[in-house]
C-alpha cells in the first residue's frame, strides 16, 4: 500500500490528525542538521541545488474529508515564499491535490516526520525574518496545520551557513539586495541575479 493510499485511508480516523506530510528530497542541500535526526534527504547532491523546498501537510478533517496545505520554502533567504492555505477536500482527492503541488518539482517528495516539516519551515522564516524577509501572507493560516514548534531549528539555514539569494521570475531584486546590505552586510552574503549589486546598494 502506497503512502498515499494509506493516508487516504487514515482519513477515518479521528479528526486533526496529520495524515499525509511529504517534502522534496533535495530539501537539504547545502544545509546542515544538528544531531543525528532520522530524517529523509538528508544527503542530497549539490548539483540539484536550488535553494527551493516544498512542504505539503494534510490533516484529517472528519467526516472522510482532509485538510491540506503546502509551502514553497527557500531555504537560502526568502524564508516561506509562497504558502497554499488550508483547502477542504473529500479524503479521495488527497493524492490528485499531491500530485498538484508538486507538479513544479517534478513530482518528485518523499514522505517526512511532522517534525521535519516544522523544523524546515518554521526555521526557514525565522531565518529569513533574521534578514528582513517576512513569509508569503498565507504562511501563517497554513502553519495551523503545522503543529506545534519549539525553537530553535535544528537546520542551519543559507548555503553553508551564508545567505545565499537566487532571483525568483517575481522578485524585486533591488529591494531585496538593498535589504541583505542592510541586515547581513557587503560580503556577507551571495547572489545569482540578473541586477547589478551596486545599483541596488545605490539607492539606499
Amino acid at each position: 500500500m502506497t503512502p498515499l493510499i494509506r493516508a487516504v485511508a487514515a482519513a477515518h480516523a479521528k479528526s486533526d490528525e496529520i495524515v499525509a506530510c511529504y517534502v522534496t528530497p533535495e530539501w537539504s542541500s547545502g544545509l546542515t542538521v544538528a544531531g543525528e535526526p532520522d530524517w529523509p534527504g538528508l544527503v542530497a547532491p549539490e548539483s540539484e541545488s536550488s535553494g527551493l523546498a516544498g512542504v505539503f501537510v494534510a490533516r484529517t478533517a472528519g467526516h472522510n474529508r482532509v485538510r491540506a496545505v503546502g509551502f514553497l520554502v527557500d531555504v537560502y533567504c526568502l524564508g516561506v515564499k509562497n504558502a497554499w492555505p488550508p483547502k477542504e477536500m473529500a479524503a479521495s482527492r488527497l493524492p490528485e491535490y499531491t500530485d498538484k503541488f508538486f507538479f513544479s518539482f517534478s513530482g518528485r517528495r518523499v514522505p517526512a516526520p511532522p517534525e521535519l516539516a516544522r523544523h524546515l519551515v518554521y526555521g526557514a522564516v525565522d531565518y529569513a525574518r533574521g534578514l528582513g524577509f517576512e513569509p508569503h501572507p498565507d504562511f501563517e493560516a497554513a502553519a495551523e496545520l503545522l503543529g506545534p514548534w519549539s525553537p530553535p531549528s535544528a537546520i542551519t539555514f543559507g548555503k553553508d551557513g551564508k545567505p545565499f539569494y537566487i532571483q525568483g521570475p517575481r522578485d524585486n531584486g533591488q529591494k531585496i539586495i538593498r535589504t541583505l546590505e542592510r541586515t547581513a552586510g557587503t560580503g556577507n552574503y551571495d547572489y545569482l541575479a540578473v541586477i547589478d549589486p551596486s545599483e541596488a546598494v545605490g539607492l539606499l
